[in-house]
């Protein structure tokens, strides 16, 4: 067995391992650590693949963007979490076990000296990101922008649904703060002098 073939399965059984562990452990901090890393071992597994533009996407979108959002939601959401609340110094020693693996596994990836074909182009010509790049804005450029559409309304609509009115919330109209005029804001009111009354015998008078 050579160097990578042992570096893909190294990666697979890692992946699997925390998967496991996304589902099993109670914690749900710990779950999200246990995500991270599976995210990351799968990136792997496609980088020495072949597949350089899908794991540099999963880290990028899914581990450095998703896991950030769940790990909001995880804390923000109406659980008991009284424990999770004591510290971070409790999650180190496991955040740091997930950091070393990662780290072993970029260092593994590094050290990985093997000349991997790029599926649907000469081979060795381009690199598979290059090659991605050129198909998808060229032959699929129609179907791109037709995506980019599609999920362009769905964060519109999104949007729209989390805006419905409430009872007893108040919303904001930029379109009536436009228009609004200072007369609308600032009232002269004339109010005629009051005399003040004269102090009863015996009382002190304010200088």
């Amino acid at each position: 067995m050579d160097f990578v073939k042992f570096a893909f399965l190294a990666f697979a059984a890692v992946a699997t391992m925390a998967a496991l562990g996304t589902i099993t452990v109670r914690n749900p901090v710990h779950a999200a650590l246990c995500l991270v890393l599976t995210f990351f071992s799968v990136a792997c597994t496609w980088i020495i693949s072949g597949a350089e533009f899908l794991g540099i996407a999963l880290v990028l979108v899914y581990v450095g963007a998703v896991m950030v959002l769940f790990l909001f939601v995880v804390m923000m959401l109406d659980i008991d979490v009284a424990p999770l609340r004591e510290g971070f110094v409790r999650y180190l020693p496991f955040g740091l076990i997930v950091a070393v693996v990662m780290l072993a596994q970029m260092l593994t990836l590094i050290g990985v000296k093997a000349a991997i074909t790029v599926p649907f182009a000469d081979a060795g010509s381009i690199p598979n990101t290059k090659w991605l790049a050129q198909a998808l804005f060229t032959d699929f450029m129609l179907p791109f922008e037709v995506a980019a559409v599609i999920l362009t309304i769905a964060v519109i609509a999104a949007v729209m649904l989390t805006l419905r009115r409430r009872v007893g919330a108040r919303h904001q109209d930029p379109s009536a703060q436009a228009r609004v005029r200072a007369s609308d804001r600032i009232r002269i009111v004339q109010m005629d002098a009051v005399k003040p009354p004269a102090p009863a015998a015996g009382e002190e008078t304010l200088p």
